[in-house]
Protein backbone atom coordinates (compact mmCIF):
# COMPACT_ATOMS: atom_id res chain seq x y z
CA UNK A 1 0.00 0.00 0.00
CA UNK A 2 1.58 3.30 -1.07
CA UNK A 3 1.49 6.50 1.01
CA UNK A 4 -1.40 8.05 -0.89
CA UNK A 5 -3.54 4.92 -0.58
CA UNK A 6 -2.68 4.73 3.13
CA UNK A 7 -3.75 8.33 3.54
CA UNK A 8 -7.11 7.53 1.97
CA UNK A 9 -7.53 4.68 4.46
CA UNK A 10 -6.45 6.80 7.43
CA UNK A 11 -8.76 9.78 6.78
CA UNK A 12 -12.30 9.44 8.13
CA UNK A 13 -15.13 11.82 7.19
CA UNK A 14 -18.15 10.97 9.37
CA UNK A 15 -21.34 12.00 7.53
CA UNK A 16 -23.26 14.96 8.89
CA UNK A 17 -20.53 16.14 11.24
CA UNK A 18 -18.49 18.66 9.20
CA UNK A 19 -15.43 16.99 10.69
CA UNK A 20 -12.52 14.87 9.46
CA UNK A 21 -10.19 12.64 11.46
CA UNK A 22 -6.71 12.20 9.98
CA UNK A 23 -4.72 9.34 11.52
CA UNK A 24 -1.90 9.40 8.97
CA UNK A 25 0.55 10.95 11.44
CA UNK A 26 0.69 7.73 13.47
CA UNK A 27 3.38 5.46 11.99
CA UNK A 28 2.38 1.81 11.95
CA UNK A 29 -1.24 2.39 12.90
CA UNK A 30 -3.43 -0.15 11.10
CA UNK A 31 -7.19 0.20 11.73
CA UNK A 32 -7.85 -3.38 10.68
CA UNK A 33 -5.51 -4.73 13.35
CA UNK A 34 -7.76 -3.32 16.06
CA UNK A 35 -11.04 -4.93 15.04
CA UNK A 36 -10.92 -7.85 17.46
CA UNK A 37 -9.62 -5.78 20.38
CA UNK A 38 -12.22 -3.07 19.93
CA UNK A 39 -15.24 -5.35 19.44
CA UNK A 40 -15.81 -6.00 23.20
CA UNK A 41 -15.43 -2.27 23.95
CA UNK A 42 -18.04 -1.39 21.35
CA UNK A 43 -20.36 -4.05 22.74
CA UNK A 44 -19.94 -2.56 26.22
CA UNK A 45 -20.71 0.93 24.90
CA UNK A 46 -23.80 -0.36 23.11
CA UNK A 47 -24.96 -1.91 26.38
CA UNK A 48 -24.54 1.42 28.17
CA UNK A 49 -26.53 3.20 25.47
CA UNK A 50 -29.26 0.60 25.95
CA UNK A 51 -29.43 1.34 29.68
CA UNK A 52 -26.92 -0.98 31.36
CA UNK A 53 -25.75 0.09 34.82
CA UNK A 54 -22.31 1.72 34.58
CA UNK A 55 -21.62 2.13 38.29
CA UNK A 56 -22.57 -1.06 40.16
CA UNK A 57 -21.61 0.57 43.49
CA UNK A 58 -24.12 3.37 42.82
CA UNK A 59 -26.63 1.49 40.66
CA UNK A 60 -26.38 4.30 38.13
CA UNK A 61 -26.87 4.35 34.36
CA UNK A 62 -24.92 6.51 31.92
CA UNK A 63 -27.29 8.49 29.74
CA UNK A 64 -25.44 11.39 28.16
CA UNK A 65 -25.77 9.64 24.78
CA UNK A 66 -29.56 9.90 25.11
CA UNK A 67 -29.38 13.70 25.38
CA UNK A 68 -28.96 14.02 21.60
CA UNK A 69 -31.12 10.99 20.76
CA UNK A 70 -33.90 10.76 23.35
CA UNK A 71 -35.53 7.93 21.42
CA UNK A 72 -32.61 5.69 22.45
CA UNK A 73 -33.33 6.11 26.16
CA UNK A 74 -34.44 2.77 27.64
CA UNK A 75 -37.42 4.28 29.48
CA UNK A 76 -40.14 6.42 27.98
CA UNK A 77 -40.06 8.65 31.06
CA UNK A 78 -36.37 9.41 30.47
CA UNK A 79 -36.99 10.29 26.83
CA UNK A 80 -39.87 12.56 27.74
CA UNK A 81 -37.83 14.24 30.48
CA UNK A 82 -35.04 15.02 28.00
CA UNK A 83 -37.42 16.48 25.41
CA UNK A 84 -39.22 18.53 28.05
CA UNK A 85 -35.94 19.92 29.38
CA UNK A 86 -34.82 20.87 25.88
CA UNK A 87 -38.04 22.79 25.33
CA UNK A 88 -37.78 24.39 28.77
CA UNK A 89 -34.28 25.69 27.97
CA UNK A 90 -35.58 27.55 24.94
CA UNK A 91 -38.68 28.81 26.73
CA UNK A 92 -36.81 29.96 29.83
CA UNK A 93 -34.08 31.70 27.81
CA UNK A 94 -36.75 33.56 25.83
CA UNK A 95 -38.52 34.64 29.01
CA UNK A 96 -35.29 35.90 30.59
CA UNK A 97 -34.31 37.83 27.48
CA UNK A 98 -37.73 39.47 27.09
CA UNK A 99 -38.05 40.35 30.75
CA UNK A 100 -34.48 41.42 31.60
CA UNK A 101 -32.79 42.25 28.28
CA UNK A 102 -29.57 40.86 29.80
CA UNK A 103 -26.12 41.94 28.66
CA UNK A 104 -24.29 39.47 30.95
CA UNK A 105 -24.64 35.86 32.03
CA UNK A 106 -22.94 34.92 35.28
CA UNK A 107 -22.40 31.16 35.44
CA UNK A 108 -21.69 29.53 38.80
CA UNK A 109 -20.40 25.97 38.55
CA UNK A 110 -17.27 23.86 38.63
CA UNK A 111 -15.66 21.12 36.56
CA UNK A 112 -17.71 19.99 33.59
CA UNK A 113 -20.59 22.10 34.83
CA UNK A 114 -18.49 25.17 33.98
CA UNK A 115 -15.96 24.05 31.36
CA UNK A 116 -18.58 22.86 28.86
CA UNK A 117 -20.55 26.12 28.81
CA UNK A 118 -17.27 28.07 28.70
CA UNK A 119 -16.28 26.14 25.59
CA UNK A 120 -19.64 26.83 23.94
CA UNK A 121 -19.51 30.54 24.74
CA UNK A 122 -15.93 30.97 23.58
CA UNK A 123 -16.45 29.04 20.36
CA UNK A 124 -19.91 30.15 19.27
CA UNK A 125 -21.16 33.28 21.05
CA UNK A 126 -21.73 36.38 18.90
CA UNK A 127 -18.85 38.77 18.35
CA UNK A 128 -18.98 41.93 20.51
CA UNK A 129 -21.06 44.69 19.00
CA UNK A 130 -23.13 42.42 16.75
CA UNK A 131 -26.06 42.01 19.12
CA UNK A 132 -26.67 39.39 21.76
CA UNK A 133 -24.37 38.40 24.62
CA UNK A 134 -20.75 38.00 23.52
CA UNK A 135 -18.27 35.50 24.96
CA UNK A 136 -16.66 38.33 26.94
CA UNK A 137 -19.98 38.86 28.75
CA UNK A 138 -20.39 35.18 29.63
CA UNK A 139 -18.61 35.17 32.97
CA UNK A 140 -17.86 32.05 34.97
CA UNK A 141 -17.20 31.65 38.67
CA UNK A 142 -15.70 28.17 39.03
CA UNK A 143 -13.76 28.55 42.27
CA UNK A 144 -14.13 29.85 45.80
CA UNK A 145 -11.43 32.49 45.39
CA UNK A 146 -12.57 35.87 46.80
CA UNK A 147 -10.45 37.75 44.27
CA UNK A 148 -12.20 35.82 41.51
CA UNK A 149 -15.57 36.81 42.95
CA UNK A 150 -14.74 40.50 42.92
CA UNK A 151 -13.19 40.43 39.43
CA UNK A 152 -16.34 38.86 38.00
CA UNK A 153 -18.66 41.23 39.84
CA UNK A 154 -16.72 44.40 39.01
CA UNK A 155 -18.83 46.77 36.86
CA UNK A 156 -21.55 44.12 36.60
CA UNK A 157 -25.09 45.52 36.42
CA UNK A 158 -27.34 43.19 38.45
CA UNK A 159 -30.43 44.58 36.70
CA UNK A 160 -29.18 43.19 33.36
CA UNK A 161 -27.54 39.99 34.56
CA UNK A 162 -28.83 36.42 34.45
CA UNK A 163 -27.28 34.06 37.02
CA UNK A 164 -27.07 30.33 36.34
CA UNK A 165 -26.28 28.18 39.39
CA UNK A 166 -25.22 24.65 38.41
CA UNK A 167 -24.75 21.85 40.94
CA UNK A 168 -26.21 18.38 40.70
CA UNK A 169 -26.08 17.73 44.43
CA UNK A 170 -26.94 21.31 45.28
CA UNK A 171 -24.24 21.23 47.94
CA UNK A 172 -21.05 21.78 45.92
CA UNK A 173 -19.08 24.05 48.25
CA UNK A 174 -17.41 26.23 45.61
CA UNK A 175 -20.68 26.83 43.77
CA UNK A 176 -22.66 27.53 46.94
CA UNK A 177 -20.01 30.01 48.13
CA UNK A 178 -20.17 31.81 44.78
CA UNK A 179 -23.97 31.89 44.92
CA UNK A 180 -23.94 33.37 48.43
CA UNK A 181 -21.48 36.09 47.41
CA UNK A 182 -23.39 36.95 44.23
CA UNK A 183 -26.68 37.07 46.09
CA UNK A 184 -25.07 39.41 48.61
CA UNK A 185 -23.76 41.62 45.81
CA UNK A 186 -27.25 41.92 44.33
CA UNK A 187 -28.65 42.86 47.73
CA UNK A 188 -25.95 45.52 48.20
CA UNK A 189 -27.13 47.14 44.97
CA UNK A 190 -30.81 46.90 45.74
CA UNK A 191 -31.64 44.31 43.08
CA UNK A 192 -33.64 41.16 43.87
CA UNK A 193 -31.69 38.02 43.06
CA UNK A 194 -34.45 35.43 42.61
CA UNK A 195 -36.08 36.84 39.43
CA UNK A 196 -32.69 36.71 37.68
CA UNK A 197 -31.50 33.29 38.89
CA UNK A 198 -31.90 29.81 37.45
CA UNK A 199 -30.93 26.58 39.23
CA UNK A 200 -29.72 23.62 37.18
CA UNK A 201 -29.71 20.77 39.67
CA UNK A 202 -31.18 17.44 40.68
CA UNK A 203 -34.82 17.47 41.69
CA UNK A 204 -35.14 17.60 45.47
CA UNK A 205 -31.58 18.84 46.06
CA UNK A 206 -30.86 21.65 48.55
CA UNK A 207 -30.38 24.02 45.63
CA UNK A 208 -33.67 22.94 44.05
CA UNK A 209 -35.54 23.45 47.31
CA UNK A 210 -33.93 26.89 47.78
CA UNK A 211 -34.85 27.98 44.24
CA UNK A 212 -38.46 26.89 44.68
CA UNK A 213 -38.79 28.45 48.12
CA UNK A 214 -37.36 31.80 46.96
CA UNK A 215 -39.21 31.86 43.64
CA UNK A 216 -36.22 31.82 41.30
CA UNK A 217 -36.81 32.42 37.59
CA UNK A 218 -36.67 28.70 36.93
CA UNK A 219 -35.17 25.29 37.60
CA UNK A 220 -33.82 22.77 35.10
CA UNK A 221 -32.88 19.16 35.76
CA UNK A 222 -29.51 17.47 36.21
CA UNK A 223 -30.26 13.76 36.21
CA UNK A 224 -28.24 11.22 38.15
CA UNK A 225 -27.55 9.37 34.87
CA UNK A 226 -25.63 12.32 33.40
CA UNK A 227 -22.22 13.12 34.87
CA UNK A 228 -20.98 16.69 35.13
CA UNK A 229 -18.16 16.18 32.62
CA UNK A 230 -20.62 14.87 30.03
CA UNK A 231 -23.45 17.30 30.75
CA UNK A 232 -22.82 20.05 28.20
CA UNK A 233 -25.42 18.76 25.73
CA UNK A 234 -28.10 18.77 28.41
CA UNK A 235 -29.57 21.80 30.23
CA UNK A 236 -26.08 22.69 31.53
CA UNK A 237 -25.12 23.74 27.99
CA UNK A 238 -28.44 24.16 26.22
CA UNK A 239 -29.71 27.01 28.41
CA UNK A 240 -26.47 28.99 27.90
CA UNK A 241 -26.70 28.20 24.19
CA UNK A 242 -30.23 29.61 24.01
CA UNK A 243 -29.20 32.73 25.91
CA UNK A 244 -26.27 33.24 23.50
CA UNK A 245 -28.22 32.64 20.27
CA UNK A 246 -26.36 29.36 19.67
CA UNK A 247 -28.65 26.86 17.89
CA UNK A 248 -29.00 24.05 20.38
CA UNK A 249 -30.69 21.78 17.83
CA UNK A 250 -27.58 22.00 15.64
CA UNK A 251 -25.32 21.08 18.58
CA UNK A 252 -27.47 18.03 19.23
CA UNK A 253 -27.66 17.10 15.54
CA UNK A 254 -23.88 17.16 15.19
CA UNK A 255 -23.47 15.01 18.28
CA UNK A 256 -26.13 12.56 17.08
CA UNK A 257 -24.40 12.26 13.70
CA UNK A 258 -21.10 11.48 15.43
CA UNK A 259 -22.82 8.94 17.67
CA UNK A 260 -24.23 7.25 14.56
CA UNK A 261 -20.73 7.08 13.07
CA UNK A 262 -19.56 5.69 16.41
CA UNK A 263 -21.81 2.67 15.96
CA UNK A 264 -20.17 1.78 12.62
CA UNK A 265 -17.77 -1.13 12.07
CA UNK A 266 -14.33 -0.51 13.56
CA UNK A 267 -12.52 0.53 10.37
CA UNK A 268 -15.17 3.23 9.74
CA UNK A 269 -15.67 4.21 13.37
CA UNK A 270 -13.96 7.51 14.28
CA UNK A 271 -14.42 7.21 18.05
CA UNK A 272 -13.19 3.61 18.17
CA UNK A 273 -10.13 4.40 16.06
CA UNK A 274 -9.38 7.53 18.07
CA UNK A 275 -9.40 5.44 21.25
CA UNK A 276 -7.19 2.88 19.53
CA UNK A 277 -4.62 5.56 18.66
CA UNK A 278 -4.49 6.60 22.32
CA UNK A 279 -3.91 2.99 23.32
CA UNK A 280 -1.26 2.37 20.69
CA UNK A 281 0.60 5.50 21.79
CA UNK A 282 0.99 3.95 25.27
CA UNK A 283 2.33 0.57 24.17
CA UNK A 284 6.04 1.16 24.81
CA UNK A 285 5.84 4.04 27.34
CA UNK A 286 3.44 6.50 28.92
CA UNK A 287 2.64 9.40 26.59
CA UNK A 288 0.56 12.49 27.30
CA UNK A 289 -2.05 13.85 24.91
CA UNK A 290 -1.12 17.36 23.75
CA UNK A 291 -4.12 19.25 22.36
CA UNK A 292 -3.27 22.02 19.88
CA UNK A 293 -6.28 23.73 18.29
CA UNK A 294 -5.23 26.30 15.69
CA UNK A 295 -8.13 28.61 16.54
CA UNK A 296 -8.52 31.22 19.25
CA UNK A 297 -12.17 30.24 19.60
CA UNK A 298 -11.04 26.81 20.80
CA UNK A 299 -8.64 28.06 23.46
CA UNK A 300 -10.70 26.29 26.16
CA UNK A 301 -10.72 22.95 24.34
CA UNK A 302 -7.60 21.60 26.05
CA UNK A 303 -8.98 22.42 29.50
CA UNK A 304 -12.35 20.90 28.64
CA UNK A 305 -10.71 17.69 27.38
CA UNK A 306 -8.33 17.63 30.32
CA UNK A 307 -11.28 17.33 32.66
CA UNK A 308 -13.24 14.92 30.47
CA UNK A 309 -10.31 12.58 29.87
CA UNK A 310 -8.36 12.74 33.12
CA UNK A 311 -11.33 12.54 35.48
CA UNK A 312 -12.74 9.65 33.48
CA UNK A 313 -9.55 7.63 33.03
CA UNK A 314 -7.43 8.49 36.07
CA UNK A 315 -8.14 5.46 38.27
CA UNK A 316 -6.22 3.56 40.92
CA UNK A 317 -8.17 0.33 40.46
CA UNK A 318 -9.49 -1.50 37.42
CA UNK A 319 -12.91 -3.12 37.26
CA UNK A 320 -11.52 -6.29 38.85
CA UNK A 321 -10.23 -4.35 41.85
CA UNK A 322 -6.56 -4.61 40.88
CA UNK A 323 -4.28 -1.62 41.37
CA UNK A 324 -3.38 -0.28 37.92
CA UNK A 325 -2.84 3.48 38.39
CA UNK A 326 -4.35 4.19 34.99
CA UNK A 327 -4.61 7.58 33.36
CA UNK A 328 -3.99 9.71 30.29
CA UNK A 329 -2.43 13.13 30.90
CA UNK A 330 -3.83 15.98 28.77
CA UNK A 331 -2.40 19.45 28.29
CA UNK A 332 -2.26 22.14 25.65
CA UNK A 333 -3.26 25.64 24.70
CA UNK A 334 -3.48 26.75 21.06
CA UNK A 335 -1.47 27.15 17.88
CA UNK A 336 0.42 28.99 16.72
CA UNK A 337 0.94 30.51 20.17
CA UNK A 338 2.54 27.35 21.50
CA UNK A 339 5.08 27.21 18.70
CA UNK A 340 6.70 29.99 20.73
CA UNK A 341 6.36 28.00 23.96
CA UNK A 342 6.31 24.24 24.62
CA UNK A 343 6.45 23.05 20.99
CA UNK A 344 10.23 23.48 21.26
CA UNK A 345 10.27 20.64 23.77
CA UNK A 346 7.81 18.59 21.74
CA UNK A 347 10.12 18.80 18.73
CA UNK A 348 13.51 18.32 20.37
CA UNK A 349 12.69 16.86 23.79
CA UNK A 350 11.59 13.42 25.00
CA UNK A 351 9.16 11.18 23.13
CA UNK A 352 6.58 11.35 25.92
CA UNK A 353 3.49 12.66 24.09
CA UNK A 354 1.32 12.41 21.03
CA UNK A 355 -0.22 15.52 19.53
CA UNK A 356 -3.84 16.17 18.58
CA UNK A 357 -4.00 19.06 16.12
CA UNK A 358 -7.35 20.73 15.50
CA UNK A 359 -7.80 22.83 12.37
CA UNK A 360 -10.69 25.17 11.51
CA UNK A 361 -10.49 25.48 7.74
CA UNK A 362 -12.77 28.47 7.22
CA UNK A 363 -12.94 31.43 9.66
CA UNK A 364 -16.34 32.83 10.56
CA UNK A 365 -15.38 36.44 9.87
CA UNK A 366 -13.07 38.42 7.60
CA UNK A 367 -9.80 36.79 6.56
CA UNK A 368 -7.48 39.70 5.76
CA UNK A 369 -4.82 39.43 3.08
CA UNK A 370 -1.45 40.25 4.62
CA UNK A 371 2.21 39.77 3.65
CA UNK A 372 2.93 38.03 0.37
CA UNK A 373 -0.70 37.96 -0.68
CA UNK A 374 -1.53 35.28 1.90
CA UNK A 375 -4.45 35.60 4.27
CA UNK A 376 -4.20 35.26 8.05
CA UNK A 377 -5.77 31.80 7.91
CA UNK A 378 -3.31 30.75 5.18
CA UNK A 379 -0.47 31.55 7.56
CA UNK A 380 -2.17 29.79 10.46
CA UNK A 381 -2.60 26.62 8.39
CA UNK A 382 1.01 26.90 7.27
CA UNK A 383 2.12 26.86 10.89
CA UNK A 384 -0.07 23.84 11.65
CA UNK A 385 1.24 21.84 8.71
CA UNK A 386 4.80 22.95 9.44
CA UNK A 387 4.60 21.88 13.08
CA UNK A 388 3.03 18.58 12.11
CA UNK A 389 5.87 17.95 9.63
CA UNK A 390 8.55 19.01 12.12
CA UNK A 391 7.23 16.57 14.72
CA UNK A 392 7.05 13.76 12.16
CA UNK A 393 10.67 14.37 11.14
CA UNK A 394 11.69 13.69 14.74
CA UNK A 395 9.56 10.53 14.93
CA UNK A 396 6.81 12.10 17.07
CA UNK A 397 3.20 10.91 16.67
CA UNK A 398 0.22 13.11 15.84
CA UNK A 399 -3.33 13.04 14.57
CA UNK A 400 -5.37 15.88 13.11
CA UNK A 401 -9.05 16.77 13.47
CA UNK A 402 -10.32 19.13 10.81
CA UNK A 403 -13.50 21.21 10.94
CA UNK A 404 -14.72 22.85 7.73
CA UNK A 405 -16.03 25.62 9.97
CA UNK A 406 -16.49 26.01 13.69
CA UNK A 407 -20.25 26.04 14.08
CA UNK A 408 -22.76 24.43 16.41
CA UNK A 409 -23.03 21.21 14.40
CA UNK A 410 -19.27 20.61 14.16
CA UNK A 411 -18.70 21.50 17.83
CA UNK A 412 -21.44 19.08 18.89
CA UNK A 413 -19.77 16.40 16.78
CA UNK A 414 -16.36 17.16 18.30
CA UNK A 415 -17.73 16.87 21.84
CA UNK A 416 -19.44 13.57 21.03
CA UNK A 417 -16.29 12.20 19.37
CA UNK A 418 -14.25 12.63 22.54
CA UNK A 419 -17.03 11.47 24.85
CA UNK A 420 -17.32 8.20 22.94
CA UNK A 421 -13.55 7.76 22.60
CA UNK A 422 -13.14 8.12 26.37
CA UNK A 423 -15.75 5.43 27.02
CA UNK A 424 -14.13 3.05 24.52
CA UNK A 425 -10.60 3.65 25.82
CA UNK A 426 -11.77 2.94 29.37
CA UNK A 427 -13.06 -0.43 28.20
CA UNK A 428 -9.73 -1.15 26.47
CA UNK A 429 -7.83 -0.64 29.72
CA UNK A 430 -10.51 -2.15 31.97
CA UNK A 431 -11.43 0.85 34.14
CA UNK A 432 -14.75 2.49 34.97
CA UNK A 433 -14.89 5.87 33.21
CA UNK A 434 -18.02 6.99 35.02
CA UNK A 435 -17.07 7.40 38.66
CA UNK A 436 -14.47 9.59 40.40
CA UNK A 437 -13.52 8.28 43.85
CA UNK A 438 -10.41 10.48 43.98
CA UNK A 439 -12.48 13.64 43.63
CA UNK A 440 -14.79 12.56 46.44
CA UNK A 441 -11.77 11.81 48.66
CA UNK A 442 -10.52 15.38 48.15
CA UNK A 443 -13.92 16.82 49.07
CA UNK A 444 -14.00 14.81 52.30
CA UNK A 445 -10.47 15.92 53.19
CA UNK A 446 -11.36 19.56 52.55
CA UNK A 447 -14.30 19.32 54.93
CA UNK A 448 -11.93 17.92 57.55
CA UNK A 449 -9.57 20.87 57.15
CA UNK A 450 -12.40 23.36 57.68
CA UNK A 451 -13.51 21.53 60.81
CA UNK A 452 -9.92 21.56 62.09
CA UNK A 453 -9.70 25.32 61.46
CA UNK A 454 -12.74 25.90 63.65
CA UNK A 455 -11.19 23.88 66.48
CA UNK A 456 -7.87 25.70 66.14
CA UNK A 457 -9.43 29.13 66.37
CA UNK A 458 -11.22 28.08 69.55
CA UNK A 459 -7.92 26.82 70.98
CA UNK A 460 -6.39 30.29 70.51
CA UNK A 461 -8.39 31.51 73.52
CA UNK A 462 -5.62 30.13 75.76
CA UNK A 463 -3.16 32.82 74.60
CA UNK A 464 0.09 32.65 72.60
CA UNK A 465 0.87 29.02 71.84
CA UNK A 466 2.99 27.15 69.32
CA UNK A 467 1.40 25.19 66.48
CA UNK A 468 2.13 21.79 68.01
CA UNK A 469 0.36 22.67 71.26
CA UNK A 470 -2.55 24.22 69.39
CA UNK A 471 -2.83 21.12 67.21
CA UNK A 472 -3.00 18.89 70.27
CA UNK A 473 -5.71 21.06 71.81
CA UNK A 474 -7.65 20.96 68.54
CA UNK A 475 -7.44 17.17 68.32
CA UNK A 476 -5.14 17.27 65.28
CA UNK A 477 -2.28 14.87 64.60
CA UNK A 478 -0.44 17.10 62.11
CA UNK A 479 1.13 20.26 63.58
CA UNK A 480 2.41 21.27 60.13
CA UNK A 481 -1.19 21.47 58.87
CA UNK A 482 -2.12 23.46 61.97
CA UNK A 483 0.74 25.90 61.29
CA UNK A 484 -0.33 26.37 57.65
CA UNK A 485 -3.93 27.07 58.65
CA UNK A 486 -2.93 29.56 61.34
CA UNK A 487 -0.29 31.25 59.16
CA UNK A 488 -2.90 31.87 56.45
CA UNK A 489 -5.39 33.32 58.93
CA UNK A 490 -2.69 35.54 60.43
CA UNK A 491 -1.79 36.91 56.98
CA UNK A 492 -5.27 38.46 56.74
CA UNK A 493 -5.74 41.19 59.38
CA UNK A 494 -9.48 40.78 59.47
CA UNK A 495 -9.35 37.16 60.62
CA UNK A 496 -8.31 37.98 64.20
CA UNK A 497 -5.18 35.81 64.41
CA UNK A 498 -1.73 37.20 65.24
CA UNK A 499 1.52 35.49 64.22
CA UNK A 500 4.43 35.89 66.69
CA UNK A 501 7.37 34.91 64.52
CA UNK A 502 10.09 32.70 65.93
CA UNK A 503 13.08 31.13 64.20
CA UNK A 504 10.80 28.84 62.22
CA UNK A 505 7.52 26.93 62.37
CA UNK A 506 8.40 25.01 65.54
CA UNK A 507 9.02 28.21 67.51
CA UNK A 508 6.32 30.39 65.94
CA UNK A 509 3.41 31.22 68.22
CA UNK A 510 -0.14 32.36 67.54
CA UNK A 511 -2.77 34.22 69.55
CA UNK A 512 -5.98 36.17 69.15
CA UNK A 513 -5.38 39.56 67.56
Amino acid sequence: MNAWTSYDRDLLQPPGTGLTLDLSGLPGFDPGAWEDRLAPALDALAALEAGAVANPDEGRQVGHYWLRSPERAPAAAQAEAIRAAQADCVRLAGDLRRRLDPDTVLHLGIGGSALGPQLLAEALAPLPGLGGISAERYRVLDNTDPDGFEAALHHLDPARTVVLVVSKSGGTVETRNAMLRVRGYFAERGQPFAPRAVAITAGGSKLYDLAVAEGWAGTLPLWDWVGGRTSVLGPVGLLPAALLDIPGEALLAGAAAMDAAGRSPVVENPAALLAATWRQAQQDRARAMVVLPYADRLSSLARYLQQLVMESLGKRLDRAGREVRAGLTVYGNKGSTDQHAFVQQLRDGPDDFFCTFVEVRCPRGADPTLDGGYTASDTLTGFLEGTRAALAEDGKQSLTIGLDRLDARSLGALIALFERAVGIYAELIGVNAYHQPGVEAGKRAAAGVLAAQARLTRALEAGPLDAETLAERAGMTDPALAWRILRRLAACPGRGVEHLAGAGPTSDRFRRR
